[in-house]
């Protein structure tokens, strides 16, 4: 079920395969995180002044907010390769040394949720980072001996949606440690419009702002949306997508105008109904909805405690006043 959950955050095959048209392609196609983006086009410009690898970079926030379209308009920018690859996949020292030996000059390797990877793994990145260096031990006892092999200068764009769980030393390898927030409406308003041009939609200005505030300040859920969106207007043989065509669409999909999906109002429904409002451990949370911890806190809590449907308390999870009042309309 988590799969077909439009408000998921996490990606998923289907976003990877609409990436490639609606992923911004350059700077100027880039909506929002103003700070960010600024940061990153002074590092680019200055590695090319010197002609250099670009000094590593450490982009953390929530998912699906444009961590790795970000690392692809790098790569652009620098007119280098990007090599893409997921934490939790690099499971040997071996498999890491292999994608590092095999980069190019100035190439940028994205390793996308950096804070899985095992302690053991990250320590050959820390020579890696710092002189372009592979530290590798042969051997085992008095017998071992480091053998040392070099690798092209490279940049390493890290990304997390917890940054609290990398250790120092890793972290004080990246030279740049820049935050991802959530999107302001009127970004992913601008981020719906370009994308319905890609896609030879004609989008009302209220359909488009119905959308945006029920995208969770999250443009992947945005697009999501919208695709979704698209398909029930073509099915009505709509040229217009209107606001009523979304009202329906919504309806359909389950989410609410607070961008509050079926799953989302159950977390809350549980924490009032088995456990008078909260508050409630995280454990006992987890074992009622049946889900697992990171899940709960890395995909579901982040927006309900943003938007004050949820509170954090020493002695656990709380509701507002704000969702008693949401869950009997």
């Amino acid at each position: 079920m988590e799969e077909e959950r439009v408000m998921d955050v996490s990606e998923n095959e289907f976003d990877r395969s609409m990436g490639v048209q609606l992923r911004p392609s350059h700077f100027g196609e880039y909506i929002g995180q103003a700070k960010v983006v600024e940061n990153i086009q002074v590092m680019v410009e200055s590695a090319k002044l010197r002609k250099e690898a670009m000094d590593h970079a450490l982009l953390s926030g929530p998912p699906g907010l444009g961590k790795t379209s970000l690392a692809m308009i790098i790569a652009e920018a620098l007119g280098t390769n990007l090599h893409v690859i997921s934490g939790p996949a690099i499971e040997k020292k071996g498999d890491l040394a292999a994608i590092l030996t095999n980069l190019n000059p100035r190439d940028v390797l994205f390793i996308d949720e950096i804070h899985r990877l095992h302690i053991s793994i990250e320590e050959i990145l820390y020579s890696a980072m710092e002189d372009y260096r592979l530290d590798i031990v042969i051997g085992q006892g008095a017998a071992a001996r480091t053998m040392q092999i070099d690798v092209a200068p490279f940049t390493l764009i890290g990304a997390t949606t917890r940054s609290g769980l990398l250790s120092n030393p890793l972290r004080d390898r990246f030279m740049a440690s820049l935050h991802f927030d959530f999107y302001q409406a009127f970004e992913l308003e601008k981020i719906l419009a370009m994308n319905a041009t890609k896609m030879n939609l004609n989008l009302s200005t209220e359909a488009r702002a119905l959308m945006s505030r029920c995208a969770r300040g999250t443009p992947r859920i945005a697009n999501r949306i919208l695709r979704r969106v698209r398909d029930f207007a073509l099915v009505k043989n709509e040229p217009v997508i209107s606001q009523e065509s979304v009202e329906k669409a919504l309806k359909m999909m389950e989410i609410d105008t607070y961008g509050l999906d079926r799953m989302d109002r159950k977390i809350l429904s549980v924490i009032q109904e088995y456990y008078g409002g909260g508050p409630v451990g995280i454990e006992a949370l987890c074992a009622t909805l049946s889900e697992d911890r990171s899940t709960i806190e890395d995909v579901y809590e982040p927006y309900l405690l943003k938007e004050g449907f949820l509170m954090r308390t020493p002695r656990g999870r709380e509701i507002s006043e704000k969702s008693k009042v949401h869950l009997k309309t």
